[in-house]
């Protein structure tokens, strides 16, 4: 059997987003990142962020007033980062 990658990549969403998450808007100025993340039923939120680029980037994801949360991600590569409630 052969898996081709949009099933891993559908394999990452659903491992971390999971019935009764919701979407919520997510704001950034980074061109070389796509992101959308989410809010699961426990109060936890869950950003998914792809590469654009074929180097690696570091980003970071700020929640309302909560500490900035720092990543890094390989070149091309998909991320996920998951915030958990104070």
């Amino acid at each position: 059997m052969f898996y081709t990658p949009l099933f891993y990549v559908i394999f990452h969403f659903s491992k971390f987003i999971r019935p009764g998450a919701q979407r919520i808007g997510l704001t950034g100025a980074d061109d070389d990142l796509m992101a959308t993340a989410f809010r699961r039923p426990d109060g936890s939120i869950v950003a998914v962020v792809f590469n654009l680029l074929e180097s690696d980037k570091s980003f970071s994801i700020r929640l309302g007033d909560q500490e900035e949360t720092r990543a890094s991600i390989p070149a091309q590569g998909l991320q996920t980062v998951v915030i958990q409630p104070e």
